[in-house]
């Protein structure tokens, strides 16, 4: 966990640190397995009250922390993490992440299998491997259950104490700076004597684990270390006032040669790096920050040597932005002839056309690349906004396998909404807009659209749509249950 926002990051982030990793069970392998400290403990099954915390937490962060909503970007994160997360002992769970609009540089883990990060932190790493560096350290924390063995003495107040974390974490996301960092503060009486002790010990482990899970992944763990020896650097040269982050996440130089012993025991497996890929990623990362001089994003991509046709594509994104939208096309065309492995580079362009208005380009683009790579979201997404324009059943249809197959997608359910509305579908409709309420927080009035639902579907005489209705109101109910934790 790292710098979250000026006003409350050294507690928020130790807030996520301690909240990283309740929701699996610890794999078999023990700790000298990997040479890891035993730090003894909790058990290792979790209780669904505390998965349903998390998850509640994830809704309330939705709906009070800016998002960053960029779908080619999300997916890269989230098969970033996918690739890791079989080697990064999480057992069964499943994993969903969020993306954070700031600048400044994040990354953390909360129940639940929550996995987010800031934008900022494609800005600071200036390679795939850092940035996988900083997700699989992240996983280690998650996997190792950190804050529940930090819990271990205090069985009773676990639940009450996280959720009372929680609720900090969301006062100071929202802006509410010193009253989330005294409601944190509050939370951790009982256990501010070990947090130090344990923090130093959990950041080693949650190092060690993400130092193999790099390795067997087939990333070059030395990137850790790189990571490391920048951030102490950065330290060493801001002098007396170094940034948050490392005020919380200190690089000492015991950290530093633990990372560099443990490297040098692992051997890598088949190698797998993209960082042409990356540097795209980059590229639409430094385009949202500097949104406002998207120049500056292209001359600080290039002065940190990103590939060249990481340098094409940003040129690409701001001729679109420019209104070039023809000779963005063609250089994304390019590309895509050039890299025929990167199916961003078609959806970039699919999405170039939709933004331009060009419904029908972006809809035979979508298509043709649908049909190569038949579940890619980002290119779904783009083919249902546009057929919102042209043909709204059809969009209707393409979004209802879309919800059902990414059930916590704000965006899927606010799209659906909008398609079934149009189409006449006015019970499955107004249940779209209480899905996509629930998901951002606002339970309350996700309940009562449901209501609105109902109607709906009865003067439609639509049976599915009520009995589906009914079955999502249970769920609500719990979901608002779990929110009044906060």
């Amino acid at each position: 966990m790292l710098h979250f926002r000026p006003a409350y990051s050294r507690w928020a982030c130790t807030l996520a640190l301690s909240l990283s990793a309740l929701c699996v069970s610890l794999p078999s392998h023990s700790y000298d397995d990997y040479q890891l400290p035993s730090l003894g403990g909790a058990s290792a099954s979790v209780s669904n009250e505390e998965f349903r915390l998390g998850r509640a937490w994830l809704r309330q962060f939705r709906a009070q922390a800016p998002q960053w909503q960029d779908p080619i970007v999300s997916d890269y994160l989230e098969s970033l993490v996918a690739r890791l997360a079989p080697y990064s002992q999480l057992g069964s769970l499943q994993t969903t992440t969020v993306m954070v609009d700031n600048r400044s540089l994040n990354a953390f883990a909360v129940p639940g299998g929550v996995v987010g990060i800031n934008s900022g932190l494609f800005a600071f790493a200036e390679d795939e491997g850092a940035f996988v560096s900083v997700i699989a350290h992240e996983l280690g924390h998650l996997s190792q259950r950190h804050y529940a063995r930090r819990s271990a003495r205090a069985e009773q107040t676990q639940l009450p104490a996280m959720a009372a974390m929680l609720a900090g974490m969301l006062i100071a996301a929202s802006g509410g700076g010193d009253a989330g960092i005294a409601t944190a503060i509050g939370s951790q009486a009982a256990l501010i004597q070990d947090q130090l002790t344990y923090s130093r010990r959990f950041e080693q482990e949650a190092d060690r684990i993400g130092l193999q899970a790099m390795a067997e992944a087939g990333y070059d763990p030395e990137a850790m270390v790189r990571m490391f020896d920048t951030m102490q650097r950065l330290s060493r040269l801001q002098g007396g006032t170094p940034p948050e982050f490392l005020l919380t996440h200190p690089v000492s130089d015991s950290r530093l040669s633990d990372a560099q012993a443990r490297v040098s025991q692992l051997s890598v497996a088949s190698r797998y790096t993209s960082d042409t890929l990356y540097d795209m990623m980059r590229a639409r990362a430094l385009l949202s920050i500097y949104r406002n001089s998207p120049q500056q994003a292209a001359s600080r991509l290039a002065q940190e040597n990103a590939e060249e046709p990481a340098l094409r594509y940003i040129n690409a994104l701001i001729d679109a932005h420019n209104g070039q939208t023809d000779r963005a096309l063609q250089t994304l065309d390019q590309l895509a002839n050039e890299l025929p492995d990167y199916g961003m580079l078609p959806a970039s362009a699919a999405n170039v056309a939709l933004e331009a208005q060009r419904y029908d380009d972006a809809i035979s683009r979508s298509q043709r690349l649908l049909r190569l790579m038949p579940n890619y979201l980002p290119a779904q997404l783009t083919l249902a906004e546009a057929q919102l324009q042209r043909d709204p059943e059809a969009a209707y249809e393409l979004l209802r396998d879309i919800t059902t197959q990414h059930p916590e997608s704000p965006q899927g359910f606010n799209l659906l909404a909008e398609a079934a509305g149009r189409s006449g579908f006015n019970g499955w409709g107004h249940l779209a807009r209480a899905e996509h309420l629930q998901l951002t927080g606002r339970v309350d009035r996700g309940i009562r659209q449901l209501s609105i639902a109902k109607d709906a579907a009865q003067q439609e005489n639509d049976t599915q749509a009520l009995a589906r209705i009914e079955q999502r109101r249970e769920a609500f109910l719990e979901y608002r249950e779990a929110l009044e934790k906060f």
